[in-house]
């Protein structure tokens, strides 16, 4: 059976109890007449001998204009558990999207035709997401235990590639590019619409916003044979990916894409009951500006003391690294770029730094009325105890805000 779906089109989702397969494996081709029979037999062959899931192979061909549709064509007819999408537009994102985001599977994957990576590690891939343990899958060919034959030149290129995902983009997962992954189909669903690309760097793409939402990425090691006579264009896919990661970074930075909201609905619940997703990440790179203001806090008040005295010395002091300080967090510790809200988190800022002179001056008129004569690094000793009653509040206080804003912009 050959189904057509054209450029723009979109199945609806099955009705509820309606799907029947488990494990949909989806190989997307494109003028692969000499490679996709192989590749259908040995994996059919695969699936019904070890995978003790319902499963199906659908063939995504994306506008091949060799016989690739004949001989896809032919093996649905000869296989039950095979089946044909044919698109009219190159790419290999586009085919993913389309049949992912229509398919009844409860689990969807895919694998490129030439078949480089061991069979073996298809089970190891899928078997977390049928059990709800993880929500993506990977195959990854940098891990220590993974096995893997290719040049010195697309090794390079692939690890050269995975380290600018994770200077560029904080990513953790260690190999974007394998062609081998898969998904639960309905995190697909809900992901799919936010994946722009529709070539090559559709993977990652999909792969950091799985990420930034709070899912579990599974990663499996694999056996790995580079096929000498792939297609890739290594220069034009690098370039597009590149571009890319360009692309993703700035709709991160300016909030465009909807994590927050993604992470409330599909995210993971936090390890620690009570404890919010991500709080522990941000708690540490709040620790970290804190430390900073604390020392320039320290050195300002120190170096303004014996001109202003001590109560103008901690105003000044505090004013000038609360405004860095809620600078730093703004950025740093909670993800907030670009120019919008930035004012009115300042005067949030500002508003718990009233809080925090009020609490650090009362600290001081105290401790003057106890002690006239107490020495300046005495004092600095008190206000730093006040700071640290004062960076809790301001903690809390700034994750609210900064909680507030990434909802506003998702709405």
């Amino acid at each position: 059976m050959t189904n057509s779906l054209v450029r723009g089109a979109t199945v609806p989702e099955p009705p509820p109890g309606t799907k029947t397969v488990a494990l949909d494996v989806v190989i997307p081709v494109y003028n692969e007449e000499r490679d996709l029979e192989r590749c259908v037999r040995r994996l059919r062959a695969h699936l019904d001998a070890s995978v003790p899931y319902p499963s199906r192979i659908t063939v995504a061909d994306n506008a091949s204009t060799d016989a690739t549709l004949a001989v896809a064509a032919r093996l649905a007819v000869e296989f039950d558990g095979v089946r044909v999408v044919h698109l009219d537009e190159k790419g290999r994102g586009r085919a993913l999207r389309t049949v992912w985001g229509s398919s009844d599977a409860e689990v969807v994957a895919y694998m490129d035709v030439d078949l480089s990576t061991d069979l073996n590690a298809l089970m190891p891939l899928v078997a977390p997401l049928v059990s709800g343990h993880s929500d993506v899958a990977i195959g990854s060919r940098l891990t220590r235990s993974a096995r893997v034959v290719r040049g010195p030149k697309r090794e390079l290129i692939s690890r050269c590639y995975n380290l600018i995902l994770r200077g560029a983009l904080r990513t953790k997962f260690s190999d974007a590019q394998c062609g081998f992954k898969a998904i639960r189909t309905d995190v697909a669903r809900r992901l799919l619409p936010l994946v722009q690309d529709t070539g090559w760097f559709f993977d990652t793409e999909l792969l950091v916003l799985a990420e930034r939402v709070g899912l579990r990425i599974h990663e499996v090691p694999v056996d790995w044979v580079d096929d000498p006579d792939s297609k890739v264009d290594i220069v034009a896919t690098a370039i597009a990916d590149l571009k890319g990661v360009v692309r993703v970074g700035r709709a991160l930075a300016t909030g465009k894409l909807p994590v927050a909201a993604l992470r409330s609905s599909i995210g993971r619940e936090p390890l620690v009951q009570g404890v919010p997703h991500g709080m522990v990440g941000q708690l540490m790179r709040f620790a970290v500006v804190g430390v900073a203001s604390t020392v320039a806090y320290a050195l300002l008040y120190l170096a303004l003391h014996p001109a202003i005295g001590a109560q103008a010395a901690n105003l000044t002091a505090l004013l000038i690294t609360a405004v860095l300080n809620t600078a730093a967090n703004r950025a740093f510790t909670f993800g907030v770029r670009g120019t919008a809200g930035a004012a009115k988190h300042q005067a949030q800022g500002l508003a718990v730094f009233a809080f925090g002179l009020l609490l650090t001056s009362g600290s001081l008129f105290v401790l003057h009325r106890w002690l006239p004569d107490a020495s300046k690094h005495l004092e600095l000793a008190v206000l730093v105890a006040a700071n640290l009653v004062a960076t809790v509040t301001r903690f809390v206080a700034l994750r609210w805000v900064f909680r507030n804003h990434h909802e506003g912009v998702t709405q």
